[in-house]
């Protein structure tokens, strides 16, 4: 937990992924059509991903990934973020946690 908590801080907005998920794959297009660019772990390529995901996984997370971290706090998967893009609140967070300008 510790070293998650450590790397959601790198930047504003940071993205636990898997290369060969197609829902990661949305979620890092959205945010990148956004202008944002945010850290993103494939745990599939780094070393101790499993882990990583064991404990993305205790958080509540199911599946594990795609996991957005904001401003250092977990917002969820694919639901949760489409859920906050549609109803217009995506783009403040992204402004108030310093990922995007206007």
């Amino acid at each position: 937990m510790d070293r998650i908590n450590r790397m959601v801080l790198e930047r504003p907005v940071v993205i636990f992924s898997r290369s060969s998920c197609c829902m990661c794959h949305t979620i890092k297009m959205l945010f990148r059509e956004f202008g944002v660019n945010p850290v993103v772990h494939e745990l599939d390529e780094i070393p101790r991903g499993r882990e990583i995901e064991q404990a993305l996984s205790r958080l509540g997370r199911s599946p594990a990934v795609p996991a957005v971290f904001i401003g250092g706090e977990l917002v969820g998967g694919t639901n949760e973020v489409m859920s906050l893009h549609l109803n217009r609140s995506l783009i403040p967070r992204l402004i108030q946690a310093g990922a995007m300008w206007v």
